[in-house]
This record gives structure tokens, C-alpha cells and sequence, in this order.
């Protein structure tokens, strides 16, 4: 891994890691909600073996990025579009799991000239999404934070603060949390010692600091996300677990209703952290200049 800091136009830091090889085919990996640049990311050894160069990045106001207040979805491609030119990269794809997938398609929409693919996987359809329950099937600590009622800005950003708070002291607390309302193939996934290990680590450096990254991105999925998802152009897959709880599998199946050149997969039996099981091969397939469809694996 090699850390770096740019400087996005407005003087905001940027804190931003590549993986793998130097001279691989780039890939920007856009972390979840919480999340940090240490989000998982494959072994660099199967990155040199792929020829993968990965980019992650703090959306602001987590880790070492600083915030920005008021952000929408549609501002990650600005951020994006940022360290491209400080790497020197012209032509790219973007990957975002969770949270970083609606980002990942403002990308998509946003610098169509170049992301050559995209990949969003068990992402979120947008809050003002037409003939979509967008609570049902959803776990309840999303639908508390996420709630049609609205709780107001300030009483939302002081119950994220709070849990951040919590989370910084002691990041088991938010696993512990997950488990109770998760589907046996999530719970299977974190009770692997090396992946629990990844995630404590990631929410740590994601809530160092405090919860101003994830109070933004409530606030920024709980209004128009800045694009319309009809508008992208470019090659979009779409991956969902059918048992997740967290952002339910209705959310992709919307999205690839209007997302012209997008394909959906959903597999039966996993939920929302199957998507860390196929990462290796969706940025394998997103890395690849030639059109051959994902791998029936993912």
C-alpha cells in the first residue's frame, strides 16, 4: 500500500492508498457506510497476479479527509475526478460496495469520458425513488437511521455522533450490533477472525477523528443524489445478495430497471457481506477493456 494526500479545489485534503501493482489496470474501490482507504481489499498478491492497480479513498470527513458539509452523492465523482489527475490517470473503473456504491454511479454518470465500467454491489436505490418501498425488507438500525419520518438534521447528526463515539472507543460494538439481525450467510462471513479483524480496523480510522463522514452520508442519501441513474452510459453490474437486510435486494432490482446498460446479478443465500466473498472478481471484470460479461460466480 502506498498512502498519499491530495488537494482537492477548494483546499480539502484528501486522503487517498493505491494497492497492488504501480502499473496496473486502475480501479477505484469506494468504501461502505462507515468507512474508510482500509476498507478490504484483496490480497496485493492476487492484485499482482490480476495486474490490478486499486485506489481508495476517504470520502470527506472520514479518516485523514477533511469534511464537507452539505456534500451530495454527486460530489464523489469531483473527488474522484481529483485524484485521477494527481495519479496521472486518464481512463479508469469504479467499484463501490455499500454506501460507496451510489457513489460509485455518480461516477458512472458524471465522468462518462472516462470510466471505462462500473460495479455497484448491494448498493442503495436514491431516497426519492418512484414505485419503491424504500424501508421494506430493510434491517432496524438502517430503517432507524433512514426513517420516511423525518428526524431532522440535528437530532440524526447527534445519534451518529453518539455511535460513532461508541464505535471509535470500541469498533466490535457495531459487529455486535449486526449480529443480531443478520441472515446466517452474513454471520458466517464475520466469523472469520481475519475479516472481523479488516472491519474493526476500517471503522476505527473511519470514525478516528469523529462522525462528521457518516452523519454526510445520511444526509446525502436522504436527498436527491445530484444525477439520474437513466442518464449513465456506460456498462453498469449490479450485484446484490437476495437476504441482505441492510439495503434490500428491491434497491438493485429498481436500479437495473433504469439503468440502461446494467446487468443484475442477485444471488439466492447471501446477504449484504457476500459482496466481500466475489470483490476479488468484480475488480477483475471491471478491469477489463474487452466487453465479456461477469462470470456467472458473481
Amino acid at each position: 500500500m502506498t498512502e498519499l494526500q491530495v488537494k482537492a479545489a477548494d483546499g480539502r485534503t484528501l486522503a487517498a492508498a493505491t494497492w497492488g501493482r504501480p502499473d496496473g489496470r486502475p480501479v477505484f474501490l469506494l468504501h461502505g457506510t462507515p468507512g474508510s482507504r482500509l476498507h478490504q481489499t484483496p490480497r496485493p498478491s492476487l492484485l499482482s497476479r490480476l495486474g490490478l492497480r486499486v485506489i481508495t479513498f476517504d470520502r470527506p470527513g472520514y479518516g485523514d479527509s477533511d469534511r464537507r458539509p452539505g456534500r451530495r452523492v454527486a460530489d464523489a465523482a469531483e473527488d474522484v475526478r481529483t485524484i485521477a489527475d494527481h495519479l496521472g490517470l486518464t481512463r479508469f473503473s469504479v467499484v463501490g460496495r455499500s454506501g460507496g456504491a451510489p457513489h460509485a454511479l455518480a461516477c458512472a454518470a458524471l465522468l462518462a469520458d472516462r470510466v471505462i465500467r462500473t460495479a455497484a454491489l448491494v448498493s442503495l436505490a436514491p431516497w426519492d425513488a418512484r414505485d419503491l418501498d424504500w424501508q421494506a425488507g430493510m434491517g432496524s438500525g438502517n430503517a432507524r437511521s433512514y426513517r420516511k419520518e423525518d428526524p431532522g438534521e440535528r437530532r440524526l447528526a447527534t445519534s451518529l455522533r453518539i455511535k460513532s463515539r461508541d464505535i471509535r472507543e470500541d469498533p466490535q460494538r457495531l459487529l455486535e450490533e449486526f449480529r443480531g439481525e443478520l441472515p446466517a450467510s452474513d454471520r458466517w462471513v464475520l466469523a472469520s477472525g481475519t475479516m472481523t479483524s479488516l472491519l474493526r480496523a476500517n471503522y476505527r480510522e473511519a470514525l478516528r477523528r469523529d462522525g462528521g463522514g457518516w452523519i454526510d452520508d445520511a444526509l446525502a442519501f436522504r436527498q436527491p443524489w445530484g444525477f439520474d441513474v437513466s442518464d449513465i452510459p456506460g456498462e453498469v453490474l449490479l450485484w446484490h445478495g437476495e437476504d441482505d437486510v441492510f439495503s434490500p435486494v428491491e434497491h438493485t432490482l429498481w436500479l437495473g430497471e433504469r439503468i440502461p446498460h446494467s446487468r443484475v446479478v442477485v444471488r439466492p443465500f447471501e446477504g449484504h457481506f457476500g459482496a466481500m466473498r466475489v470483490m476479488p472478481e468484480v475488480l477483475h471484470w471491471a478491469s477489463r477493456d474487452s466487453p465479456e460479461a461477469p462470470s456467472s460466480a458473481i
